[in-house]
């Protein structure tokens, strides 16, 4: 009882903080809620059931090797961004592919935002099945078809802040309910190490495949109507600072408090083992889960679509484009599980971060700046490999 109270207590501190004046009006912060809203969106519900069950007590290394990466990634988009700035032309061909690419990879990623939307609606119902997960996903994925076919996804868009006060304000809680967790396994010394299921070549290509997981940092580039750039890539550090800092608290807390057997690897297992921390928490955490899945999926839907009518110089329209997306959504929805669709996500944007480190690496060699050039380099080989070895976590 006492921590369903303080979890509850948490979480509605963190909302009225979020939703201040002083908060809400700082542009910093308004410039930060869109990447943010992304890298910490669907990987928090996944990340930690899979990277327990295949790495056990490594849990926490891979989540700050996963982190590391995505930081290193930012680094080649925010030197591309500073080069836009600076007037500079950046190879088209080059700026082109990445942006297709990346169009593809909103849609995969919209596959599996309303996957997870489905399993978690369910969840806590009398048809949590996967056939009933797999109907709900068809029935939005038609929902959002019908909204920006008839109307634009300005109306629901406008809904993004609130989303994210309501998953960022759950996590307070979360993390608050998982700590004192944690505490009363140390006082009552039950900790756990639990040794890895994965290791060499398999640990790497399934870590590979996570990539998608952090991903989300991207989205400051394309806030250019909005923010100057000096905002935009102060605002895509801090949050990738504050997400990171977010997953290696949640995994270290997470990671050294469920035996193996008590791990159950499915799309929705953090709800089962959230139950055993708070009995507040699932339900709290199906509340956050809807509402993120559902944003990120409007976003993405509309960026999907706004990129496929600029790069087909607009032959097809946002709406065709909308079209396109739901059909090979749904595909994928009901042609393979979410941690394949992960997997695809992981690798449709590993190739989009590997274009844009060969465009900053071509970029740091024009200035001069060779030692730069390498790592960036160096960056988009790891991208590929990412993109070609990656591979899902197998259920």
């Amino acid at each position: 009882m006492i921590l369903n109270i303080a979890i509850l207590g948490a979480a509605a501190l963190a909302a009225l903080v979020l939703w201040s004046a002083p908060v809400r009006r700082s542009v910093t912060w308004g410039a930060m809620t869109t990447p943010l809203a992304s890298i910490i969106g669907s990987g928090f519900l996944v990340l930690g059931p899979i990277l327990m069950a295949q790495f056990g007590w490594l849990a926490p290394v891979v989540m700050a090797l996963l982190c590391i990466t995505a930081y290193l990634f930012g680094a080649a988009i925010r030197h591309n961004m500073r080069r836009i700035e600076a007037n500079d032309t950046l190879p088209q061909g080059l700026e082109a592919a990445s942006s297709w690419a990346l169009s593809f990879a909103y849609i995969v990623s919209v596959a599996y935002y309303l996957n997870l939307f489905g399993a978690f609606g369910v969840r806590l119902t009398p048809f949590a099945g996967a056939f009933e997960a797999k109907l709900l996903t068809s029935a939005v994925y038609l929902v959002i078809l019908g909204v920006g076919w008839t109307r634009g996804f300005a109306s629901l868009e406008r809904l993004e802040y609130i989303s994210v006060t309501i998953k960022l304000a759950i996590i307070a809680g979360l993390l608050i309910g998982l700590g004192g967790f944690f505490w009363g396994r140390v006082q009552a010394d039950t900790l756990v190490i639990i040794p890895s299921h994965l290791s060499g070549w398999a640990a790497i290509t399934l870590a590979f495949g996570l990539i998608v997981t952090v991903q989300g940092f991207e989205t400051s580039r394309y806030l250019g109507a909005t923010y100057d750039t000096n905002t935009r890539v102060r605002s895509m550090k801090w949050a990738q600072w504050l997400s990171a800092l977010i997953y290696m608290i949640y995994i270290m807390l997470l990671a050294y408090v469920f035996e193996r057997n008590e791990l159950k690897l499915s799309e929705t297992a953090i709800v089962d083992m959230m139950g055993v921390v708070a009995p507040i928490l699932p339900v709290l955490l199906v509340a956050a889960a809807l509402a993120a899945q559902f944003s990120a999926a409007v976003a993405d839907t509309s960026g999907s679509g706004g990129l496929i009518t600029e790069l087909s110089a607009k032959r097809i329209s946002p709406r065709m484009g909308y079209l396109l997306l739901t059909a090979i959504g749904l595909l994928l929805t009901w042609g393979a599980d979410i941690f394949e669709i992960i997997s695809y996500a992981s690798r449709a944007f590993a190739i989009y971060y590997a274009v844009q480190a060969v465009i900053a690496a071509m970029s740091a060699k024009q200035l001069g700046q060779k030692r730069l050039s390498f790592g960036f380099s160096a960056l988009a080989c790891l991208g590929f490999a990412i993109a070609v070895f990656g591979h899902a976590v197998e259920g």
